[in-house]
């Protein structure tokens, strides 16, 4: 049994991330303002610091290298392609985005228009 390639896996983890994270930062100038008017009725303040910053890059890269491994670990078992690609995405998407969306609703944090764009836009 071959291992991962360690190089592609981290390349293909960063490109996967950067393209996360424009894709996030894009469509969130769609639904900003809702999200501005959630968090002060909560009294939250929403700025965007260096440290916030620095966090959503890091978050995004480890989104993109967890995608590309475990696309790497599902090919053994379904093959290369597109296929096991959507597996994978849909996979994480559930595991994680899922989650968390439902989370937000437990606590009321968000309104459900705003947590629907986001699942639309996580499984981009």
């Amino acid at each position: 049994m071959m291992g991962i390639n360690i190089g592609r896996w981290l390349a293909g983890g960063l490109v996967a991330g950067i393209i996360g994270w424009i894709i996030e930062g894009v469509a969130g100038t769609i639904y900003t303002r809702d999200m501005q008017i959630a968090l002060e009725a909560h009294d939250l303040p929403m700025d965007m610091s260096a440290g916030v910053f620095l966090i959503s890059v890091v978050a995004s890269l480890i989104e993109g290298l967890t995608l590309v491994f475990f696309y790497a670990v599902a090919r053994v078992r379904f093959g290369p392609g597109p296929k096991t690609a959507v597996i994978v995405a849909i996979m994480l998407w559930f595991g994680g985005t899922l989650l968390a969306l439902f989370g937000y609703q437990i606590i009321g944090l968000f309104p459900v228009r705003v947590l629907v764009m986001w699942g639309a836009v996580g499984l981009v």
